[in-house]
């Protein structure tokens, strides 16, 4: 194809390839390409800090070699709202028409490769239909996640009536781009225990507002702390992939941060804040005085308290070292797992095929009733069954008992006794179901406020009871704007990206609320369920489809409110969900009963935002 699509008397559209940011001079800052000073104060001392202004070069095409050209389509190919991929030969664009103007990006997620193409186009911006990543269509750059990287933005052109597509053969090749980034100003001049932002956490909202500082101009010292002995990785494929080694998981490679001068101190565990003094002191007694601090921390899983829980075999999965182990004992031995979880039964699904035999262990009586209700828990438990794995529904372990100092069987309240050679806890982590503990007890006596939960408090902005100090990621309730501003904790991936941002920019004093709408996902044998929304306390689904071929849709409904989607083999339509609910629009539930009763002729006006 080539990207041609013939019509009588073409009108041709050139696409330019807009310079990568990490082509520009290193000093070039702002997105906007403008720069201005920064005011920052370390110590109580004003420091002024300011970019450089560089002209972008006319031609940003360093190797003409490197370019290609090619006819792409007619200017009414496309419709307002239409998106398409073009082949370019050597890689591929997403010609996007919104308004009447044609915009062009690369056509991959950065986050995991997902088609944009079949994603969801709003109002300037285009959502992944796998896990929701947004995108501004006129600069590239990502406004909601997962995912760190922007994408690379070709600047369209309408000239004599004709279409062309000019762009890097390595920009095409990468369907990825990095924000330009601020480097850390006069380092060696630093106390080694003195830093403007320390960050106690290195999972994606440490990342993620570290990176956000950098791209906002800020130019002082960045120190992130974590107990973990690796730097920043993708947390959610312990469970999802579990033989992956750390390197093939890390979000940054070692080098991203010496470039960007972002200090991470690996094995440090803080043991207390002193927030009048602004110190931070760590478990071997170092003390770093801080300007801002953001705890990002996570959380504790939950461990067994039976007898035996502190024998061999017995894993919490935590680093990628654990999931490895896992895989390693588990193969072609009898694994039993505890708690129908995400993370439990991603470990099950991966397990399976791989196992000798794969036990779960769980209180309900249908995995995810919580969280998806009853009809899909079920459907999803068929699917686990017919992948052999056996379930011991409402009951508990009583007893883990071992042969020659290593585990043997796993002893239930009902009486059963399994035979087992490794024990994974993965008790429920459901975000508005009782899971995890936040990991927040070295924050007893700061001052800080906490609820009874364990949860560190924060507003709109992510801002704790105390100036300067922050807070993020799964160790927090927040207002959530989509149910009306209640406190809630949300402990998924994407979230914790989001809620690294809003605090950055907080820190430079932007006044930036949060402002999107939860979005997880699940992989069990190759399948995924997709969810959007924030379902605590519906009182009942409306369901679109065949739960017997794992092919539907799920609304969750709360009196006559959509408040959460969930589906499977269903896209884009949890994507399509998230943006009604992000544009603030309601749901209502006689609109989505329409849709069910006639299928998907239905009327779809709730979707597109032309209905009532």
């Amino acid at each position: 194809m080539g990207g041609c699509f013939s019509k009588p008397k073409p009108v041709e559209v050139k696409i330019e390839v807009v310079i990568p940011e990490k082509e520009r001079s290193k000093e070039e800052m702002s997105p906007n390409g403008k720069a201005s000073p920064l005011i920052y104060k370390v110590n109580g001392t004003a420091r002024h800090y300011h970019l450089e202004e560089h002209p972008i070069a006319s031609n940003p095409y360093h190797n003409p070699k490197d370019v290609v050209e090619a006819s792409v389509c007619h200017v009414k190919d496309l419709e307002n709202g239409q998106m398409r991929e073009v082949d370019l030969g050597c890689g591929k664009a997403l010609l996007i028409k919104e308004s009447g103007e044609f915009h062009a990006v690369g056509h991959k997620c950065p986050h995991y490769g997902a088609p944009l193409v079949k994603g969801v186009l709003s109002k300037g911006r285009v959502r992944c239909p796998w896990h929701g990543a947004c995108f501004n269509i006129s600069t590239g750059d990502i406004e909601d996640f997962p995912g760190l990287d922007s994408l690379p933005r070709f600047q369209v052109k309408i000239e004599k009536e004709k279409v062309y597509i000019r762009a890097s053969k390595q920009t095409l090749q990468t369907q990825r781009r990095t924000k330009m980034m601020a480097k850390c100003i006069s380092l060696s001049n630093y106390n080694l225990s003195s830093t403007n932002v320390l960050i106690i956490g290195a999972g994606a909202a440490g990342l993620v507002c570290a990176e956000t500082l950098r791209q906002e101009g800020f130019s002082d010292r960045i120190v992130m702390c974590t107990m973990d002995r690796h730097l920043p990785y993708d947390r959610p494929k312990l469970s999802k992939s579990m033989d992956s080694h750390p390197e093939q998981i890390a979000l940054r490679p070692k080098e991203f941060f010496c470039t960007y001068d972002i200090e991470v101190l690996t094995e440090m565990q803080v043991a207390a804040v002193d927030v009048k003094s602004k110190i931070a002191v760590f478990k071997d007694g170092f003390k770093m005085e801080y300007n801002k601090l953001l705890i990002a921390t996570g959380s504790t899983p939950k461990t067994l308290s039976c007898k035996g829980k502190e024998m061999e075999n017995v894993f919490n999965i935590r680093t990628p070292e654990d999931a490895n182990r896992v895989v390693k004992l588990a193969t072609s031995k009898n694994v039993v797992i505890v708690g129908a979880s995400f993370l439990g039964m991603e470990v099950a699904a991966y397990l399976a095929e791989r196992a000798h035999s794969v036990s779960l262990v769980e209180l309900e009586h249908v995995p995810f009733k919580k969280f998806f209700g009853e009809r899909v828990g079920r459907a999803v438990m068929k699917m686990f069954e017919n992948n052999r794995v056996k379930f011991y529904m409402q009951t508990e372990v009583s007893e883990l008992r071992e042969q020659e100092g290593k585990l043997k069987e796993v002893v239930l309240k009902s009486g059963k006794v399994l035979r087992a050679d490794v024990c994974v806890v993965g008790i429920a982590t459901f975000g508005f179901t009782p899971g995890a503990v936040p990991a927040t007890g070295f924050l007893k006596q700061s001052g800080i406020n906490i609820d009874s939960k364990g949860f560190i408090v924060v507003n709109k902005m992510m801002q704790t009871n105390i100036p300067g100090v922050f807070a993020a990621g799964d160790a927090v309730t927040f207002p959530l704007a989509l149910r009306n501003n209640k406190k809630v904790n949300v402990p998924h991936w994407q979230m914790a990206h989001m809620h690294g941002r809003i605090a950055a920019l907080n820190m430079l004093a932007h006044g930036t609320e949060i402002s999107t709408v939860p979005y997880l996902w699940t992989a069990m044998f190759g399948k995924s369920i997709r969810y959007a929304g924030h379902g605590e306390g519906f009182d009942d689904v409306v369901i679109q489809g065949d739960l017997d071929e794992l092919k539907f849709v799920a609304f969750y409904t709360k009196s006559d409110e959509v408040v959460a989607v969930a589906s499977m083999n269903y896209d884009p339509i949890v994507s399509k969900v998230a943006e009604v609910l992000a544009a603030g629009r309601t749901i209502r539930k006689r609109d989505v009963e329409l849709f069910v009763r006639h299928g998907k002729t239905g009327d779809m006006s709730w979707l597109t935002g032309k209905g009532t």
